[in-house]
């Protein structure tokens, strides 16, 4: 891996029920929800992160890998 190379699939984990989901994270917008599969919670940022990736994902969402702002 390169230092420009950008990883997109995220393994996101629900805080309600500990499900894990493999996504592929948007490169041209910001995901701020996300409907678990297994209890349908709807996850949102924790405060002070951009999105759902940067919260309970494996991964930071591409933005911020690349050293920019959040979504910005």
């Amino acid at each position: 891996m390169t230092e420009n190379t950008v990883i997109l699939e995220s393994e996101l984990t629900c805080p309600d029920c500990g499900h894990a989901q493999v996504e592929i994270m948007p490169t041209d917008a910001c995901q701020w929800f996300y409907e678990c599969r297994n209890c349908a919670a709807l996850l949102k940022p924790k405060p002070g992160d951009c999105c759902v990736f940067c919260s309970y994902g494996t991964v930071a969402c591409p933005p911020i890998q690349a050293g920019q702002d959040c979504c910005g």
